[in-house]
């Protein structure tokens, strides 16, 4: 008896120290982000997620909520332009599409009816030196006759890194700049892009969404310096700036966003689980709010407070506040099984929480 007491002290003891996961722990520590959130630079995320979701109208045809697309998806990896493509689709665009490898779309096609997969991609090991031309100029002819229709891009997605793959992705990039597409950027297209800065300097449309791993890559190559967590705020607005015109959001404990004019927070408490996925879901999340918000600052009066407002800034707010609030839901339903596939089920309540759609 004596045993099994010491036993459940210890057992006590080792919960406090390492602040055990309770539904009160996890109620706790909202309260507290939410206390830690009171400054300058916190937005108001939940206005601005009502602001610029819009309506159900049964006035509406298919395609006016959004038409997002995803590059992304090769034979490794098949789950990440699944998530961002899906996510999409449940917090409520149209349509949404995967251009893929070959090896990947058929995988990619059986997680979901619901998507538009593209079989397009090639990787190097499936073609000869001399093909190379021709097959790039093919496939860049076949995302071509898409382009126009889409509202957003995300690239990166599962992309992988060989290099014939990232160059014919290079080429996508160009042609959809030139189109004046936005485009959200992340995981492997992060790896592209840092290599490649001119693919995005000087375009307002462009969002990079990197890790602690990616940020510190892009910090390094343009500031030519280390990360400053102590001055985070100035040192994503340098680097913003630094890269010209493009917005960043910066993954961590509290979203940082800027675009080189202002640096806004979103600290909403999230999930201590750190499956695997929630940057693919973010990625297709700021997608889908980001189109969102320049129809509806295309559409708003001169003198709302949200027209002055860059709608990159919008988007990635939106976004991430979304995302945050699902993963908090879904750990709240499944503790330490929760998966991203959990949080994906989560993001429609977790918008018609904010905004009824009725």
């Amino acid at each position: 008896m004596l045993a099994s007491s010491a036993v459940l002290r210890r057992q006590q003891f080792l919960i406090r120290t390492l602040g055990g996961y309770s539904d009160q722990t996890h109620l706790k520590r909202m309260q507290q982000t939410k206390a830690m959130s009171g400054t300058a630079l916190e937005a108001d995320a939940e206005n601005i997620l009502r602001a610029i979701t819009p309506n159900l109208d049964s006035s509406k045809h298919k395609g006016q909520a959004g038409k997002i697309a995803v590059i992304g998806g090769c034979r490794e990896y098949t789950g990440a332009p699944y998530f961002a493509a899906i996510s999409a689709l449940k917090i409520g665009a149209d349509l949404s599409h995967v251009f893929c490898t070959k090896d990947a779309a058929s995988v990619i096609k059986s997680y979901s009816p619901e998507l538009i997969v593209h079989p397009i991609l090639e990787e190097s090991y499936s073609v000869r030196d001399e093909d190379k031309p021709s097959i790039s100029g093919k496939v860049l002819a076949e995302v071509d006759k898409w382009m126009e229709r889409f509202d957003c891009l995300v690239v990166g997605p599962g992309l992988g890194r060989d290099p014939f793959l990232l160059d014919c992705v290079r080429e996508i990039l160009k042609h959809a700049r030139q189109s004046n597409v936005p485009i959200v950027i992340d995981g492997d297209g992060l790896f592209l892009v840092t290599d490649s800065l001119g693919l995005v300097s000087g375009y307002p449309l462009a969002v990079l969404t990197p890790n602690i791993n990616e940020y510190k890559r892009l910090v390094e190559k343009v500031l030519n310096c280390k990360v400053d967590d102590h001055d985070a705020h100035e040192q994503l607005l340098s680097l913003a700036k630094g890269i010209g015109s493009v917005t960043i959001l910066r993954k961590g404990k509290s979203d940082l966003i800027s675009d080189g004019e202002t640096v806004k927070s979103v600290s909403i408490y999230g999930s201590p689980r750190r499956c695997g996925g929630q940057g693919d879901i973010l990625s297709g999340s700021v997608a889908v709010f980001l189109s969102w918000a320049r129809q509806h600052l295309s559409a708003a009066e001169g003198d709302l407070p949200i027209s002055k407002i860059n709608p990159t800034i919008l988007g990635c707010i939106a976004g991430s506040a979304l995302m945050r609030k699902a993963a908090s839901l879904a750990f709240q339903n499944k503790k330490r099984s929760t998966l991203t596939s959990d949080i994906i089920e989560c993001l429609g309540q977790s918008l018609e929480d904010i905004c009824p759609a009725i």
